[in-house]
């Protein structure tokens, strides 16, 4: 047994040459947190407010109404607004909500389209990589060097916004999907760190010391089928400990994502009173998507300082003496593959597992698409600027804080199982869509309002949307736990990430086809409706205790 060097305490015995089975010190965890604070500000004032508006507007300052397309949609700067705002008003009492046509590669398409058919793009690029390179974050040093290369790659794709203006939009897009699968891929890597902090706690140093016993560590690769689970005892602490250094990293995140939005508000604010705003839209957003670019490589220093590499079990040796570089990547890309499929097999023979994927791939689906739909009729059909929309997301984040603290005590005054508190929250993530289709009943349109006709109304719908978030984010994991074998899961995760992100490629494509052909986004929202209730039959059949037996019969066979 040897000893660590800073609290000489008794480290665990290694499972494999070069493993670092050193005390997680509070600095360590710190470096872990710094990134969490780092990229959630991309994530929330980014994806989830400043890119849909900004490719809008890039596009909009290029295109000609849906309505009449021989007319601009923006006049240049010195035109005149007269005869802009006439259009505008005309478009508006037409029905069309002053949707903008642009011609984006052979083809005229909205410029709400561009932005839902660029984040399809963008997520569907990142599921690739998932599966691609994935397993390199569990072999060798490869974590935290991946871990940094795509952070700084994210954060100078969010700050080159910065360059490009309307004439270049065409370049909006690549960015897009360079800094949504950085930001995917980099949580991917970050969570992998998080069984290691857990494991190497020194808390668990101290028991140990107290009852002179060695735990194994599980084991990393994703095709081991051997069990290297601690007691009972121990795997409780975990979970709780697990659960808590999540716990804080989505706090810590969320209110700097907060923060960052305020002071993008404040931003937005100063540049109204001046000419820039109005003739160049989109260059407070960009100055506002550089500020997010430099805070992500900002606080992205301490992960790096303070966060150790942490190396997994070594890559499998290609065959050859001296292979190329190219070679060297196709084979470990195959290694790769290989392993995703694997797991993906394994998965498969776990039927109630299989229930819960496709659920949750449904799931993920209709929030991504509820979520950017819900940004871009704010944008164009409600006419709202982008402080009221940066207002939106502060709105809906505050309320996804208060669902996080909220849900747990729901469940227990009403003793809900986890599986209950996911169709809780489908259900009332229905009256998101439901709620918009009001708008198409006459009684509601003779009112001017109900059926998100007035601005103010989306508020009380993103507070709605952000307590469920709230809710979801905390039980999605509490379901799908038990229903992996005891020993993968790291592979099984992996496999929940891929089904997270690849699916909302889907669904935002097909509201950009829907508005591309309506001239408006309202008739998406039956879509929705639709779309929201998929998940609902899934998660009610769901049989978790079955699950967790067959997972544990699995894991015993190997």
């Amino acid at each position: 047994m040897s000893f660590d060097e800073d609290t000489e305490r008794p480290r665990v015995s290694a499972l494999y040459e070069g493993e670092d089975t050193s005390v997680t010190t509070p600095r360590e965890l710190n470096g872990w947190y710094s990134y969490a604070i780092a990229a959630e500000v991309f994530a929330v004032v980014g994806v989830g407010s400043f890119l849909p508006v900004t490719l809008e507007q890039l596009a909009r300052e290029q295109g000609v109404f849906f309505s009449d397309r021989s007319k601009p949609c923006i006049n240049l700067p010195g035109s005149g607004g007269a005869g802009d705002e006439t259009r505008r008003l005309q478009a508006r009492a037409d029905g069309q909500g002053e949707q903008c046509i642009v011609h984006f590669m052979g083809s005229d398409i909205t410029t709400s389209s561009f932005a839902m058919y660029t984040f399809s793009a963008a997520v569907m690029v990142q599921a690739i990589t998932l599966i691609c390179f994935s397993s390199f974050a569990d072999h060798g040093p490869y974590r935290k060097k991946m871990l940094m290369i795509f952070a700084y790659v994210g954060s100078l794709v969010s700050a080159l916004f910065i360059f490009v203006g309307p004439t270049v939009y065409y370049l909006a897009p690549i960015l897009v999907v360079i800094g949504v699968t950085c930001l995917g891929f980099s949580f991917t890597l970050l969570n992998a760190f998080l069984p290691l902090l857990v494991s190497n706690h020194q808390d668990d140093r101290k028991f140990m010391d107290d009852s002179s016993t060695d735990f194994e560590l599980e084991a990393l690769n994703p095709e081991s089928t051997v069990v290297h689970r601690a007691d009972p005892e121990k795997l409780s602490r975990d979970l709780e400990r697990s659960a808590s250094i999540s716990s804080k990293g989505v706090g810590y995140g969320y209110i700097a994502a907060v923060s960052v939005q305020c002071f993008s508000i404040l931003i937005l604010f100063l540049f109204s009173k001046t000419t820039i705003a109005k003739q160049h839209p989109s260059v407070p957003m960009r100055v506002i998507l550089f500020i997010v670019g430099i805070w992500w490589a900002v606080f992205s220093v301490p992960t790096f300082r303070w966060l150790r590499p942490r190396p997994g079990p070594p890559l499998p040796i290609q065959a050859g003496h001296f292979p190329s570089k190219i070679s060297t990547l196709l084979f470990y890309t195959l290694f790769s593959l290989r392993s995703f499929w694997a797991t993906l097999h394994k998965a498969i023979r776990l039927r109630q597992t299989v229930i819960f994927l496709i659920s949750w791939f449904l799931l993920s689906d209709a929030i991504a698409t509820v979520s950017g739909t819900a940004v871009l009729f704010a944008r164009t059909e409600l006419k709202m600027g982008t402080i009221a929309i940066a207002l939106l997301s502060i709105t809906s984040i505050g309320f996804g804080i208060i669902g996080a603290f909220a849900w747990p005590r729901i469940a227990t005054r009403y003793s809900l199982q986890p599986k209950t508190v996911l169709l809780c929250c489908v259900i009332l993530m229905e009256i998101v869509p439901l709620y918009g289709l009001l708008g198409y009943i006459s009684f509601f349109q003779r009112l001017g309002t109900g059926g998100l006709q007035k601005p103010w109304e989306i508020y009380p719908l993103g507070a709605l949307h952000g307590f469920i978030m709230g809710g979801i984010s905390s039980y999605a994991r509490s379901v799908y736990a038990p229903l992996i074998p005891e020993g993968s899961e790291a592979a099984f995760f992996a496999l929940y990430a891929v089904t997270d992100k690849g699916s909302s490629a889907f669904g935002p494509a097909l509201v950009g086809w829907i508005v591309d052909r309506a001239g408006t986004i309202r008739p998406a929202f039956i879509f929705l409706a639709i779309l929201v209730l998929c998940p609902g039959p899934l998660i009610w059949k769901l049989d978790v205790e079955k699950g967790r037996e067959d997972a544990a019969r699995m894991a015993k066979l190997g």
